[in-house]
């Protein structure tokens, strides 16, 4: 039976709540409910289809308690340094009373929590905090390399930029080839809709790239691995995770993400992105001494912009690269595929 989820997105949806997003593209559920109290105070009647046209519509609400009936409440915006927005427990409180299991991507573990736990105890839900790695992890045996996997992973000229829809596109229009294909997940929204994988923001950093080869390892029976990245090399708090990754996993291509007309770090705008094309032989320069690899191609968010100007943005971004370059959403990964293929 397929499980009914209510996706909480206050003040977030969709620019900011990525998670609540990813869900509704690619989990295997149903979303009875996005939860933002601004979007239903302006609009009582809001719905998903007015600010997302391209995943399965649902109403917008204020409140937990004015969702229809659901089995799981997910927790789809996640700040910038993962915390806990005090504003949010009459809502986590409320699902947890009906019963409700709670799926967390944040730092803040809900499973430390005394009232969830109380609560959670007392209705029979469940406390998922997806943000917790295993305590078994090592260091990488730099091995990725000799899997017989071609290993593809998504970097980025900064945070939220599309990698997580970029590698979730490029694995669903394999699947759709019939070529045997996995998706390897490294951060909160890819666990929570495959149900499996590690959050290498959460990891212990000698134990990052070990990590990622361990669940290159676990799939490396698929001819191809799609790996999730997370965070920028030039990133001035996230590129530690940027590099674990690269060179954890290894991978025998690149596709650099970027989102038409971002010039700042996003929640670091004093600190610009360098040209796209600068930061696609970093990559490849600080992938060398480890394991040679190349930018393949480049995914370009254009979903602020006009056709036209979509248009013009691929353009530039085509030259800056010099590699084929699309909008997975917008026109599609098969030329992205085709590049890494």
């Amino acid at each position: 039976m397929t499980r009914r989820v209510a996706l909480l997105a206050h003040e977030g949806f969709p620019d900011r709540a990525k998670t609540a997003v990813g869900v509704l593209r690619y989990a295997d559920s149903e979303v009875v409910a996005v939860v933002d109290r601004e979007i239903a105070e302006a609009d009582p009647d809001a719905r998903v289809a007015d600010y997302v046209s391209d995943v399965p519509d649902a109403p917008i609400v204020g409140r937990v308690a004015d969702a229809p009936t659901f089995d799981a409440l997910v927790i789809g915006v996640a700040p910038i340094g993962g915390g806990f927005d005090e504003s949010w427990r009459p809502d986590v409180r409320t699902a947890l009373e009906t019963g409700a299991d709670v799926v967390s991507g944040l730092h803040y573990f809900l499973a430390n929590d005394e009232e969830f736990v109380r609560l959670a105890d007392e209705h029979g839900g469940t406390l998922r905090d997806v943000r917790q790695p295993p305590d078994d992890l090592t260091v990488a045996e730099g091995i990725a390399h000799d899997l017989e996997a071609e290993i593809v992973l998504t970097v980025g000229t900064d945070c939220s930029t599309g990698k997580m829809t970029t590698t979730r596109e490029l694995y669903e229009a394999a699947r759709d080839r019939g070529i045997d294909a996995a998706f390897v997940p490294t951060g909160q929204t890819g666990i929570i809709i495959e149900n499996w994988g590690i959050p290498i923001d959460r990891t212990v950093s000698d134990f990052t790239a070990g990590a990622v080869e361990r669940m290159c390892r676990e799939r490396a029976d698929h001819d191809y691995l799609f790996v999730e990245g997370q965070g920028s090399i030039v990133h001035p708090a996230y590129s530690a995770v940027t590099t674990g990754i690269l060179h954890g996993a290894m991978p025998d291509s690149l596709v650099l993400c970027h989102e038409a007309g971002r010039e700042a770090v996003h929640g670091y705008e004093e600190f610009e992105i360098p040209n796209p094309g600068y930061v696609a032989e970093l990559y490849e320069s600080l992938a060398e001494p480890v394991a040679p690899t190349s930018v393949a191609a480049g995914a370009l968010n254009t979903a602020n912009l006009a056709t036209a100007e979509a248009e013009a943005a691929l353009d530039r971004y085509r030259s800056q690269l010099g590699a084929p370059v699309a909008d997975p959403i917008r026109d599609g990964p098969e030329q992205l595929l085709e590049a890494v293929l």
